[in-house]
């Protein structure tokens, strides 16, 4: 979970989101908006048995948070909370056996971090005609090929990986900017992203008082994304102002065509690349 606002629990109710699956939430600063959900988030899960742990990660004085709402509420969790507070630089965060997040300092008035899903190298493609032909029974074998050794036959010939698999494949990668001014670091990592997901609080002729803000505008969030060389923009973080949000679509696009606003309950797919990197 990127950020977590107000209401957060209704909105996981409406998506069918269970509140027992393992879950990590990455709050990128602490304003209200993107940090106020996280109490009652707590509660409900408590009241609904959870077992599982929660990790929660953000920016110094998520940890207090926490353990001040903790106090006053007096509530008691049933389940191992455990909470990462990011410095400096950033870097990797989390590190899991099939991606990795990592957060990088972003530039809105109090201190900020953007964040980066990457899925690591998936294993190439198995080709289950060839290894039939070439006498590999199904089973063990396939998984040991699958994972890079080589096997025998039912000839007894030894087959290796590359003659069954194909090279593997790069993973995908989403990024999160949270709330920002345009910035160097979201563009590093935000490099060959598969979706950039971009703060766009106020339209262009606004773009000195987003800057005042520590907010950005649909142009500079396409600026960004063309930059990092991204294959999708989503706008987020529109100001209420604005009732037409497809005009800030529009600024967008003049720079970054493949730009869409987000919306509530909003699905699509990602399609990984079979292209070796």
């Amino acid at each position: 979970m990127l950020d977590c606002g107000e209401g957060v629990q209704r909105q996981m109710v409406r998506a069918r989101v269970g509140f027992h699956k393992r879950m990590r939430v990455f709050v990128s600063h602490m304003h209200g908006d993107h940090v106020l959900g996280l109490p009652g988030l707590l509660q409900s899960m408590s009241l609904l048995d959870r077992r599982l742990k929660l990790w929660v990660y953000g920016p110094v004085g998520i940890r207090a948070f926490v353990e001040a709402i903790r106090e006053t509420v007096q509530f008691v969790l049933t389940f191992p909370l455990e909470i990462h507070e990011i410095t400096g630089e950033g870097g990797i965060i989390c590190d899991e056996e099939e991606y990795y997040v990592e957060a990088v300092p972003t530039a809105h008035v109090i201190p900020s971090f953007g964040y980066a899903l990457v899925e690591k190298p998936r294993l190439g493609r198995f080709d289950a005609k060839k290894a039939r032909m070439l006498g590999v029974p199904e089973g063990p074998s396939w998984a040991k090929l699958q994972h890079g050794k080589s096997v025998k036959s039912q000839s007894g010939r030894v087959v290796k990986p590359g003659q069954v698999v194909g090279p593997v494949r790069p993973g995908l990668k989403i990024a999160y900017s949270g709330d920002t001014r345009p910035t160097r670091s979201l563009v590093k990592l935000a490099r060959g992203a598969d979706l950039l997901v971009h703060e766009a609080t106020l339209m262009d002729e606004l773009a000195a008082r987003a800057r005042r803000d520590g907010h950005s505008t649909p142009s500079q969030a396409a600026e960004v994304a063309r930059k990092a060389g991204v294959k999708r923009l989503i706008l987020t973080h529109v100001s209420a102002r604005y009732r037409d949000v497809q005009a800030m679509v529009k600024e967008a696009r003049k720079v970054f065509p493949h730009t869409d606003v987000a919306e509530d309950f909003m699905a699509f797919d990602l399609q990984a690349s079979d292209a070796v990197e």
